[in-house]
């Protein structure tokens, strides 16, 4: 399908436009996943385990949703345009 009439079905909004996307290669930009090890001394493990079987989560969970949560509260505590507030070094 030429990108014309992609864009015109798209802006019409009477079709779904999803069968003519491939999804296979869809990717979210800065989204991709890298595994990183970390260790932790026992006493924070088994806290982080408390939590997270109080909570209903995984371990693996929780630490993601805290250190998004402080990333986020330190990025927006700086002034506009700090290079570690947009993710960059």
């Amino acid at each position: 399908m030429k990108a014309k009439n992609f864009d015109k079905k798209f802006d019409d909004n009477k079709e779904d436009i999803v069968d003519d996307l491939d999804l296979s290669t869809a990717r979210r930009v800065s989204q991709e996943s890298k595994r990183i090890n970390v260790d932790f001394p026992s006493w924070v493990v088994e806290s982080l385990d408390r939590e997270a079987a109080r909570i209903g989560v995984t371990r693996q969970s929780i630490i993601k949703v805290w250190l998004v949560e402080r990333l986020r509260a330190e990025a927006s505590s700086r002034p506009p345009n700090n290079d570690a507030a947009n993710g960059t070094h």
